[in-house]
C-alpha cells in the first residue's frame, strides 16, 4: 500500500514538474518575442524621427543610443534577424557602413519602390511596393546569415545587387544607383 502511494506521489511530482517546466519555457519564449517586437519598434521610432534629442545607430549586432548628456545605451538585436537600411539613389549618395537612424539622409524621400529580394535558394523574402521614409531609406529585417539578390525599381529605373546578412555586414546600403531599365 505504501509503495502505491509513493509511486502515485512520484508520478504526480513528475507531471507537476513537467507542467511547470513547460510553462516556464513558454514564458521565456513569450518574453523573447516581446523583446524582439520592442527593439524593432524602437528602431522604427528612431528611423522615422519619432524619438528626438538622441543619436541612434545600428550595427549588425546592436542598437546604440547616445543621449544628449553623452550616456550610451546598447540594445541587442534579435538573434535570427538582421536589420539593413537601403537608400536607392539616382544622383547623390554618401558612403556608409553602419546606419545612423538619426543622421543618414538619402536622396529619394517618400518615393515608392518595387522591392524584390530572394535568397540563394530562390526563396522570395520580399516582393512588394515599399515607400522610403523621410530620410530616404527603406528599412528591412531579413533572416541572418544569408546572401540575397535584390532588385529595386522606381519610375522606369532599376538596380540589381547582392546584399548579405552576416555578422559585421553593413547595415547601411547607399550604393544602389537606379538606372534606366533595359
Amino acid at each position: 500500500m505504501k509503495i502505491k502511494i509513493i509511486v502515485v506521489a512520484f508520478i504526480g511530482l513528475v507531471f507537476a514538474a513537467g507542467y511547470f517546466f513547460a510553462v516556464k519555457v513558454g514564458d521565456v519564449e513569450q518574453k523573447e518575442e516581446a523583446e524582439t517586437a520592442d527593439i524593432k519598434e524602437l528602431v522604427h521610432d528612431y528611423s522615422i524621427g519619432k524619438i528626438e534629442n538622441q543619436s541612434a545607430s545600428i550595427t549588425s549586432k546592436e542598437l546604440i543610443v547616445i543621449d544628449q548628456d553623452g550616456s550610451q545605451q546598447n540594445y541587442d538585436l534579435p538573434k535570427d534577424e538582421f536589420f539593413v537600411s537601403i537608400a536607392p539613389y539616382i544622383n547623390e549618395t554618401h558612403p556608409c557602413a553602419t546606419h545612423s537612424l538619426t543622421g543618414c539622409q538619402g536622396e529619394m524621400v517618400h518615393e515608392a519602390f518595387d522591392v524584390y529580394i530572394e535568397d540563394q535558394e530562390g526563396n522570395v523574402m520580399v516582393d512588394e511596393t515599399m515607400k522610403s521614409q523621410s530620410n530616404g531609406f527603406i528599412d528591412l529585417w531579413l533572416p541572418r546569415d544569408k546572401t540575397y539578390q535584390i532588385t529595386i525599381t522606381n519610375d522606369g529605373k532599376e538596380v540589381k545587387s547582392e546584399i548579405s546578412s552576416y555578422e559585421n555586414d553593413h547595415t547601411c546600403i547607399t550604393t544602389l544607383q537606379l538606372a534606366e531599365s533595359m
